[in-house]
C-alpha cells in the first residue's frame, strides 16, 4: 500500500531532483498509460483535492501525484533504488506504475521495510538487518560480533529533505498518522492500506528508532478496526515506550539545505501578497521561482 511510497517515490524522485516539496500537482481522476489497452487509473482513498503540493499529498497520501511522479521516475529507478536499500523481494511483474501505490507481486516484509526506511533516518545510509550484535563467552570473551554491511544510497541532505517531509502525516491537521506524535521527539511516519483492506501498514522513524508494523491475516480478509488503523495504534503504542525518558530530540538540517518561505497556493517563493505561506525545504540549487500567482 501507500506505505511504499516514501522508499519507492520519494527517495528517487528527490535524488533525482524530479520533484520539490512543493511541487503542485493535480489531483484529479486520471487514467495512466502503462502500456495496456485500458491503461492505469488509480483512484485516490479520499476524495481528489485538485492542485496541491507534494507536501500536501504526502500528508493525506493522494495516489494521483505519486503515480504522476512514478512516470517521471520509471519502475526501473524506482526498483533500483529499492534493491540498493535492501528490498529483495520484487519481481518482473512489480515494473508498472503500481508500484508507485504498493501494488506489488510479492509485497515487501516489515523487516526489509524498516531497513529502507532506516536508510532515510540514517541521513542516506543502508545498514544490513541483524538480530545481533555479538556473542559474549561467560568469562567476557567476544566469541562472536554480526558484522553489517552498509552502502550510502543518497545523500545526507536528500535524507534530510525526507525526514521533515515525512513529518507531515505526523504534525499535519489533515495528517493520516496524527496518533503517532511523541511529545518533544521528531516523528516522521507513512501509513499503508491495500485493496479491500487486506493489510494495514505503518512505518516511521524518529532520531533514535526506525518501526515497520503490518496487521493482516495469512489468508486475505478485510480489516475492520472501527475507522482506525490498527498497525498504527500497534506502532504508536510501542514507539511512545521505547522513547520514554529519552532526551528531546530533532533530525538535524545538514549543509546542502536551504529553507525559504513558500506560498502555499502556487508553491512558489512566497512575496508579500501571499496570504497563504509556509516554510520548507530544498536542496541547494533546486529553489523554486517567486509566486507571480499574487
Amino acid at each position: 500500500g501507500s506505505s511504499v511510497k516514501p522508499i519507492a517515490v520519494l527517495v528517487p524522485a528527490i535524488s533525482e531532483k524530479l520533484v520539490t516539496n512543493s511541487t503542485v500537482f493535480e489531483d484529479v481522476a486520471t487514467t495512466f498509460d502503462d502500456g495496456s489497452e485500458e491503461g492505469y487509473s488509480p483512484i485516490d482513498y479520499d476524495d481528489y483535492r485538485g492542485s496541491i503540493t507534494l507536501r500536501q499529498a504526502v500528508e493525506t497520501s493522494q495516489n494521483i501525484p505519486f503515480v504522476t511522479i512514478m512516470e517521471k521516475v520509471t519502475p526501473k529507478t524506482s526498483i533500483k533504488y529499492l534493491k540498493k536499500m535492501g528490498i529483495t523481494t520484487l519481481t518482473k511483474n512489480d515494473n508498472s506504475l503500481a508500484l508507485a501505490l504498493g501494488g506489488l507481486d510479492k509485497g515487501m516484509s516489515p523487516l526489509e521495510v524498516s531497513a529502507a526506511y532506516a536508510t532515510i533516518a540514517n541521513n542516506g545510509t543502508y545498514i544490513e538487518p541483524t538480530f545481533y550484535k555479538s556473542v559474549v563467552t561467560s568469562s567476557g570473551k567476544t566469541y562472536m560480533r554480526s558484522k553489517q554491511k552498509s552502502r550510502r544510497v543518497f545523500s545526507e541532505s536528500v535524507a534530510y529533505i525526507l525526514q521533515e517531509l515525512l513529518t507531515q502525516p505526523v504534525k499535519g491537521s489533515r495528517g493520516t498518522a496524527t496518533y503517532c506524535s511523541i511529545s518533544g521527539i521528531d516523528v516522521a511516519a507513512k501509513t499503508g492500506t491495500t485493496n479491500d483492506n487486506f493489510d494495514r501498514w505503518l512505518c516511521g522513524f524518529t532520531p533514535y528508532y526506525t518501526a515497520a508494523t503490518w496487521y493482516g491475516f495469512d489468508l486475505n480478509e478485510s480489516i475492520e478496526f472501527g475507522g482506525k488503523n490498527p498497525a498504527g495504534l500497534i506502532w504508536s503504542g510501542t514507539m511512545s515506550k521505547i522513547h520514554k525518558g529519552l532526551s528531546n530530540a530533532t533530525f538535524t538540517i545538514p549543509k546542502g539545505v536551504t529553507k525559504v518561505n513558500i506560498c502555499s497556493d502556487s508553491g512558489k517563493i512566497a512575496n508579500s501578497k501571499c496570504k497563504h505561506t509556509y516554510s520548507e525545504y530544498f536542496l541547494t540549487g533546486t529553489l523554486p521561482d517567486g509566486c507571480l500567482q499574487h
